[in-house]
């Protein structure tokens, strides 16, 4: 089968290349599924390069989402049928035209949600719905967000929208203004503007933001700290700027405010069966709605996925890289 395959750690679009391996066979409680269409995360680059908590043994087949079609059932998996199209995110080796999975974690998916829609709606709205509920706001309440027009902040404002929670949006460009406009998703700032502060101070009135995503650290983490009200929540979502939160520590004295860090895995792990089940309907609910909306900028054969990981990594993307195995 093919396989977009890497030997060596490095940067994607140097190291990828395509590989025929042996097709797997399911074992004992799992699926082998024919892959339809699987995304290209931030996370699967920073495995290949090396940099994750996750470090596979080499060589290794790349990816950790799909939708595709059951192909073949392990021993004692009942509940499923070959035929059926699901998606799984929280496994490996996507990147190919089988792979296997354990049956517990797939998801059926409705025919009314396409396959462009279906080979993301796990990872990363999973993560941004986890986040929100991390956060613990309430409706008529705000967050304060940066790298709003990435993947999780997209979805975190449609989310947070469909609960009735308020989210002030940054980016660093001008143009991602315009990027999250044309995705309905409004209250968006561009801290390349001088006077963004004081307009995200007027948005948020009086009380300001009961909680905060920091996806950058550096000043960025102090810029949002100083958006928080009483008793509010700064989290640390990602390290895009590669440098130590630089926080002050008067405001967060006086504010009373919490510092924490979020990890969607360990969150996931942690949660009970019922509640990932409750929080993937409320995902195929809203993207069935069209209260989110997963859209893919451009889809590549897996003979390119070196040319996609490079893709992937463009600013100013309207949506996922795909891989059509």
């Amino acid at each position: 089968m093919r396989s977009a395959i890497h030997t060596t750690f490095g940067e994607p679009s140097e190291v990828l290349e395509l590989i025929d391996r042996p097709v797997p066979q399911p074992g004992a409680g799992e699926v082998r599924i024919k892959t339809l269409l699987a995304p290209i995360h931030n996370h699967d680059l920073w495995t290949i390069r090396g940099s994750y908590g996750y470090k596979p043994e080499l060589p290794a087949i790349g990816g950790s989402e799909a939708v595709g079609i059951v192909d073949a059932l392990g021993e004692g998996v009942s509940g499923l049928a070959v035929g059926q199209r699901i998606a799984v995110a929280g496994v490996h080796n996507t990147w190919a035209e089988y792979f296997l999975a354990p049956a517990n974690v797939l998801v059926p998916m409705p025919p009314a949600i396409p396959d462009e829609a279906a080979a993301q709606i796990i990872a990363m709205p999973l993560s941004a719905l986890m986040l929100l509920e991390f956060l613990n706001v309430e409706p008529g309440q705000w967050i304060v967000q940066n790298t709003a027009n990435g993947a999780v902040g997209k979805t975190v404002a449609m989310l947070a929208k469909a609960r009735g929670v308020h989210v002030l949006n940054l980016v660093r460009r001008d143009a991602g203004v315009q990027e999250l406009a044309a995705l309905g998703i409004g209250n968006a700032l561009s801290t390349a503007q001088p006077d963004w502060q004081e307009r995200a101070r007027a948005i948020l009135g009086g009380p300001l933001a009961r909680a905060a995503v920091d996806s950058i650290g550096g000043s960025a983490s102090a810029s949002l700290l100083g958006l928080l009200g009483e008793e509010g929540t700064l989290v640390s979502f990602g390290t895009m700027a590669g440098e130590p939160m630089q926080i002050d520590s008067g405001s967060l004295i006086f504010k009373q405010a919490t510092v924490k860090g979020f990890w969607g895995s360990k969150v996931s792990q942690a949660m009970t069966p019922d509640n990932k089940r409750r929080l993937i309907g409320e995902l195929l609910q809203r993207v069935l709605s069209g209260e989110l909306k997963l859209t893919a900028e451009a889809i590549f054969d897996l003979n390119d996925a070196a040319q996609a990981a490079a893709a992937s990594l463009q600013p100013g993307r309207k949506g996922k890289v795909l891989l059509r195995a």
